[in-house]
């Protein structure tokens, strides 16, 4: 449920109403809107006394959530939530500049990824991808480069500012990881690994969460509900496709999801062409049309020599196709009436 709390109510006022959520056995999430705060209330509500609470000093009203994902409807927060990332907090969500995330799909080198970083950065993203940790179907597959990959981020991070984003695979690597990165990514494999969704909403860095490869909308949503119940309200959700009948693509990448995200919940969504489609040409068009279907955000895979990726070589693009994925799809951005984000500098 919703405790609505009168526009003058006072801070005392607010907390009092915590308490006896709290110790009603629910878990309380105060959000402060634009115009009032409201307490969402989430829990076990059979033993609940709402006319306390409604009649407790500074209540406007009580309302119910009708959605399954609670602290992630639009019910409990009618305002976009935006979340800022990396050393330039730069913003994704709401009417905030498109933001742009681009990288290799695994880190095979330390010169290789710091030249990458400085092309990409000077093509417009806002953040450096890459994998650290590999989920391989094949566990005689490149498996990734662990801490040394880690390392190879922060320090590109430190010579060009871009935020950096890497996934965790396990509830163990959480800490190691957060020492590193700036948005911790759960990869679609992970997006029902409910113990890893707490850990990492236990961390207060921004998570970005993938679809499941087979999630309807609510599973999704009710995935970041995990993150944010656990105490982590900086999610960015991330449509990656979804496995279908068609074989000629690797998924299928269901855009219809952005809008309808935002038409249900407050979180950012941004979209993955890469494995959405798993072929190099049709990056770029499903880039343009994921901005013009809302998306906050794009995260795409780019390499300096695709060919010879040790990764996933079918779908990633080099830093010349990337510079103009970037121009055609700021020119989509100002047809919607968006723009896109550029990297601010740090003094």
């Amino acid at each position: 449920m919703i405790v609505v709390m009168n526009p003058g109510a006072s801070e005392e006022q607010l907390q009092h109403v915590v308490k006896m959520v709290e110790e009603m056995g629910l878990t309380s999430h105060i959000i402060r809107g634009t115009n009032r705060t409201v307490v969402a209330a989430v829990g076990d509500k059979r033993m609940v006394d709402k006319g306390a609470i409604e009649n407790a000093p500074g209540v406007e009203k009580i309302v119910p959530i009708l959605a399954p994902f609670k602290v992630a409807s639009r019910e409990v927060k009618p305002e976009p939530t935006i979340v800022e990332i990396g050393p330039a907090k730069t913003p994704i969500g709401g009417t905030s500049p498109i933001g742009v995330i681009a990288g290799p799909c695994s880190i095979e080198d330390r010169s290789q990824l710091l030249d990458l970083a400085e092309q990409i950065k000077a093509s417009g993203a806002i953040a450096l991808r890459g994998g650290a940790f590999k989920p391989r179907t094949s566990p005689y597959s490149f498996q990734g480069l662990a801490e040394e990959g880690l390392e190879y981020l922060a320090e590109a991070r430190e010579r060009t500012g871009l935020a950096v984003v890497t996934e965790v695979l396990t509830v163990t690597h959480v800490e190691m990881v957060a020492q590193y990165a700036d948005v911790l990514q759960i990869g679609a494999r992970n997006m029902q690994n409910f113990f890893l969704l707490r850990a990492v909403g236990e961390q207060p860095k921004p998570v970005l969460l993938k679809r499941g490869m087979s999630a309807g909308m609510d599973e999704f949503l009710l995935a970041a509900e995990y993150i944010i119940s656990a105490g982590n309200k900086n999610v960015i959700l991330c449509e990656r496709g979804i496995r279908t009948f068609e074989e000629y693509v690797r998924n299928t990448l269901a855009l219809t999801i952005i809008p309808a995200i935002k038409r249900v919940s407050h979180l950012p969504i941004i979209a993955d062409p890469t494995h959405g489609t798993g072929h190099q040409w049709l990056v770029e068009p499903m880039s343009m049309a994921a901005v013009a279907a809302g998306a906050d955000g794009l995260i795409i895979e780019v390499h300096p020599d695709p060919e010879h990726a040790m990764t996933d070589a079918a779908q990633q693009i080099n830093p010349q196709a990337f510079t103009q994925l970037m121009q055609r799809t700021t020119r989509i951005a100002q047809a919607v009436d968006r723009s896109m984000a550029f990297l601010k500098t740090i003094s």
